[in-house]
């Protein structure tokens, strides 16, 4: 999907099928959401932070599995309020490191 900045955004999280999936950075394709783990997490929310991403919203009824439903729901709502606040981030995470990144930079 084109954003307004006319890049495409890579979906993250969708549901397929009753199915809730993640985007694998390692692996470079959907798994389900119950085999997320910790460097997976961690290197999704890195994606998320320097791409521009879409996610599919629960309805109540697209997901079958209590289990991925809870995992999907609580990693969801993360990720909503993190791209809410995505630039205010990011502001923040650069100017607690300006001094820094102005120190290692090239000259």
């Amino acid at each position: 999907m084109l954003t307004t900045k006319g890049k495409f955004a890579m979906k993250i999280f969708n549901i397929e099928n009753g199915t809730a999936q993640f985007w694998s950075v390692k692996q470079q394709k959907n798994l389900p959401i119950d085999q997320i783990d910790k460097a997976e997490l961690l290197s999704l929310l890195e994606f998320f932070l320097e791409n521009d991403t879409e996610m599919d919203k629960i309805d109540g009824e697209n997901l079958q599995n209590q289990a991925q439903l809870i995992i999907y729901r609580s990693i969801f709502e993360k990720f909503e309020s993190l791209a809410r606040n995505k630039s205010k981030f990011r502001d923040e995470s650069d100017r607690l490191y300006l001094e820094e990144i102005q120190k290692y930079q090239p000259k």
